[in-house]
C-alpha cells in the first residue's frame, strides 16, 4: 500500500512539473563596447527563454504594471499576440528579448521574439526622480532556473527606484534577493515608484 501511494505521489509530482514553464534568463549586454554605448543611453537588454512541450501554438502577452508608494496606479498592454496567429509561439524553448530605457523622464520598453517586435510604449517617470534612479531587475536572485504554472502571470523585470532608509540613503540590494511578491515591494521596502513587467501563457 504504502508502495502504490509512493508511486502515486511520484506520478502527480512529474505531472506538475510537466506542466510548469521553465524560464531562464541572460543579460544581452555583455560585449564590452556594446555595453559602454548601451550604458550611456541607460538601456538595457535582457534576454528570457521559456521551456514546456505544451508551448508551442500558444498566445501570450506581455504587460506592464506601475507603482507608486506601493498602490497600483495603472496597468499597459505591451503585448498581446492573440491578435493574430501568425505571432503564436511556434515551438519549445521560446525566446524573447525585452528593451528597456530610462532617459529624459521617460521610460520606454519593448519587446521582440522571432522576427517581430512588440511597440514601443513610453510611460512618465515621476518628476521628482532622475532617469538614472531606474534599474531593471529580474527576479532570479542566484538561481539559474525558475519554474511557473502555465496559467499564472510570470514576473519578468522590476524597473526599480531604490530603497528609501531612515538615513536618507538608498539602495536595491535588498530588492535583488527578496522572496516578496513583485506586486508588494513598493509596500514592503518604502520604494516610492517602480515599473513591473510580467508575462501570460494563454
Amino acid at each position: 500500500m504504502k508502495t502504490k501511494i509512493s508511486l502515486l505521489l511520484l506520478f502527480l509530482g512529474q505531472l506538475v512539473l510537466a506542466q510548469n514553464l521553465k524560464m531562464t534568463f541572460k543579460n544581452v549586454t555583455s560585449h564590452p563596447e556594446l555595453r559602454e554605448v548601451l550604458y550611456f543611453q541607460n538601456i538595457q537588454v535582457s534576454e528570457f527563454n521559456f521551456e514546456n512541450e505544451k508551448l508551442g501554438g500558444k498566445h501570450f502577452e506581455v504587460n506592464v504594471y506601475e507603482f507608486v508608494e506601493g498602490k497600483l496606479k495603472q496597468k499597459t498592454q505591451l503585448l498581446d499576440t492573440s491578435e493574430a496567429d501568425f505571432l503564436k509561439i511556434k515551438y519549445s524553448p521560446f525566446s524573447m528579448k525585452i528593451f528597456t530605457q530610462m532617459l529624459r523622464g521617460t521610460f520606454s520598453i519593448k519587446a521582440s521574439f522571432y522576427n517581430f517586435s512588440s511597440k514601443t510604449l513610453d510611460l512618465d517617470i515621476l518628476e521628482k526622480n532622475k532617469s538614472r534612479d531606474y534599474i531593471a531587475k529580474d527576479f532570479f536572485g542566484n538561481k539559474i532556473v525558475k519554474e511557473y504554472p502555465m496559467n499564472k502571470e510570470i514576473p519578468l523585470l522590476a524597473i526599480i527606484t531604490p530603497t528609501i532608509h531612515s538615513d536618507g540613503s538608498g539602495s536595491y540590494c535588498e530588492v535583488v534577493q527578496t522572496d516578496i511578491l513583485p506586486e508588494k515591494l513598493g509596500e514592503h521596502f518604502k520604494i516610492p515608484h517602480y515599473f513591473l513587467v510580467t508575462m501570460k501563457v494563454k
